[in-house]
């Protein structure tokens, strides 16, 4: 399996002590200044594109596993322990499924058209709490907040708090409050 663990770009006074885990090379994982990342940034194909705005602090623990597009705006705070996928990773199928360990002990073979992957967006100024899941698809609108613990499988609109599992709107954020 070709790796590259370079960053694509980073910006000015930016920290890195998370791990970068470029598994295809033409994979695009930017970061952009003013930057604290201490989580896991996984692009997993040659077409897999992670772009990290401005200011954004990604926690330990957290994972972001990117088969196609993870972008995350400016501002954004991502707490510890989450995790962020744009794909379901494995077929629903048990048929096409059961042959997946044999493809990743194989050099990471795995045939990534047999599982559903969509983009994921975060917004400007959005807070993800700590434990947060984010699946495939989901966009977070700007300045959002997700609850700790939540399973976020819808997007979430701007300037709202949402929690739980799935994640639920729990109020606005009114104006003065932003």
């Amino acid at each position: 399996m070709e790796q590259s663990n370079k960053l694509t770009s980073c910006g000015e006074n930016t920290l890195v002590s998370g791990l970068i885990d470029k598994r295809r090379d033409g994979a695009v994982i930017t970061i952009g200044r003013d930057c604290l990342i201490e989580g896991v940034l996984v692009a997993e194909t040659a077409n897999s594109k992670i772009i990290i705005g401005n200011n954004v602090y990604i926690g330990g623990g957290t994972l972001l596993d990117c088969v196609s597009t993870i972008e995350i705006e400016d501002d954004v705070l991502i707490s510890y322990q989450g995790i962020v996928a744009d794909s379901d990773n494995h077929s629903l199928r048990y048929s096409v499924r059961k042959m997946d360990l044999a493809d990743w002990k194989d050099g990471g073979r795995h045939d990534w058209g047999t599982c559903v992957i969509k983009p994921i967006k975060i917004g400007k100024g959005a807070w993800l709490g700590a434990r947060v899941i984010i699946l495939k698809g989901v966009s977070i609108g700007e300045g959002a907040i997700v609850g700790a613990g939540s399973v976020v499988t819808k997007d979430v609109p701007a300037w709202t708090i949402v929690a739980g599992n799935p994640a639920r709107i729990i109020r606005d954020i009114p104006t003065d409050e932003r």
